[in-house]
C-alpha cells in the first residue's frame, strides 16, 4: 500500500510540472529546455526555510513561488526575445547555472550533501504526515494547478498564446506585444513548478542537486510532449505513463543480471514507438 501511495504522489508532482511546462512549449510553441532549475527553486525554498528555519510548510511554498517567479522573470526578460533554438539553448544553460548554485553554494544548499530533515506540512493542526494525508494534499494542489491552466488556456490570454505559437508575426501586426505575453506565461509556469518543487521536499524530508539536473528537465519535457503539447490531459496521462510504466517493467521477469538494461531498453522502445506512430502524443494539438 505505501509502494502504491509512493508512486501515486510522484505522478501528481509530475503531473503537476507537466501542466506548468505546457503552458509555455504546447500552448505558446517556445521549448523551454530548464524547467527543472524552478523546480528547483521551490523544492530548496521549502528545505531551507522549514528545516532551518522552522517555517510553516505553506509559507515556504509561498516563498519558493515567489523566489523563482522572480528568477523567471529576470531570465525571461531576455528569453522573450528570442525563439526557437535560442530559446532553448538559453533556457537550458539557465538550468546549468541554478543546478551549479544548488552544488556550490555550501552555506545555503549544504552542496553535494543536501538538506535532510524537511519536516511534514501541517496547517491547523492536522498533520500531513502519513502518505495517505500526504497524497491528499498533493492531489488538491494538482487540481488547482489544472484549473489554473485550464483557465489560462481558455482566456483571451491563452488565445493570444496560441496566436504566437502559430505566427508570432501576425499577432505583431495587431498590436499585441508579444514580449510581454512570453514573458508573463514563463513566470506563470515557473510559479507552478515551484509548487511541485515544494511538495517534493516535504514528501521526500530530502533535498539534494541530484534531482534538479539538465535530464531531470528533459524528463519533464518527455512528459507532455508523450502526452500531447496544447493537452492538459495529455499533461496528466503522460506523467501517470512515464512515472509508472519504469516501475512496471520491475515485474516483467528479465533475467535478474540482465534487469536493469532490459528495462531500459524496453522503456526507450516503447518511447520511440509512439513518436513514430503517434509524433503529436497521446492527446496532442500540434508537434514541435
Amino acid at each position: 500500500m505505501d509502494y502504491i501511495l509512493h508512486l501515486a504522489i510522484l505522478v501528481i508532482i509530475y503531473a503537476i510540472l507537466g501542466l506548468s511546462l505546457n503552458l509555455v512549449v504546447g500552448y505558446t510553441g517556445l521549448l523551454a529546455s530548464g524547467h527543472a532549475a524552478f523546480y528547483g527553486i521551490g523544492a530548496y525554498a521549502t528545505a531551507i526555510l522549514t528545516a532551518s528555519l522552522g517555517v510553516n510548510f505553506f509559507v515556504s511554498m509561498a516563498a519558493g513561488i515567489i523566489a523563482s517567479a522572480g528568477a523567471a522573470f529576470l531570465i525571461g526578460a531576455v528569453l522573450s526575445r528570442f525563439d526557437g533554438d535560442y530559446y532553448a539553448l538559453v533556457s537550458l544553460g539557465f538550468n546549468v547555472i541554478i543546478y551549479s548554485v544548488f552544488l556550490n553554494w555550501q552555506g545555503l544548499t549544504r552542496g553535494p550533501l543536501g538538506i535532510p530533515g524537511v519536516p511534514r506540512p501541517a496547517l491547523f493542526g492536522i498533520e500531513f504526515s502519513s502518505g495517505v494525508f500526504f497524497l491528499a494534499l498533493a492531489a488538491f494542489f494538482l487540481a488547482l494547478s489544472f484549473l489554473a491552466a485550464r483557465f489560462v488556456a481558455r482566456s483571451s490570454f491563452g488565445r493570444v498564446l496560441k496566436s504566437i505559437r502559430e505566427d508570432e508575426k501576425a499577432i505583431q501586426v495587431f498590436g499585441y506585444n508579444t514580449v510581454y505575453f512570453k514573458l508573463a506565461i514563463f513566470v506563470i509556469s515557473a510559479g507552478m513548478a515551484a509548487v511541485a518543487g515544494s511538495l517534493l521536499s516535504s514528501y521526500i524530508t530530502f533535498v539534494d542537486p541530484s534531482s534538479f539536473t539538465v535530464m531531470e528537465s528533459v524528463f519533464i519535457l518527455a512528459i507532455i510532449i508523450f502526452g500531447g503539447l496544447s493537452s492538459l490531459k495529455g499533461s496528466v496521462v503522460g506523467a501517470l505513463v512515464l512515472v509508472l510504466l519504469p516501475e512496471a517493467l520491475r515485474f516483467a521477469g528479465f533475467p535478474q543480471s540482465l534487469a536493469a538494461q532490459m528495462r531500459q531498453g524496453v522503456y526507450g522502445l516503447f518511447l520511440i514507438a509512439l513518436m513514430l506512430y503517434r509524433p503529436q502524443g497521446l492527446f496532442g494539438e500540434f508537434k514541435l
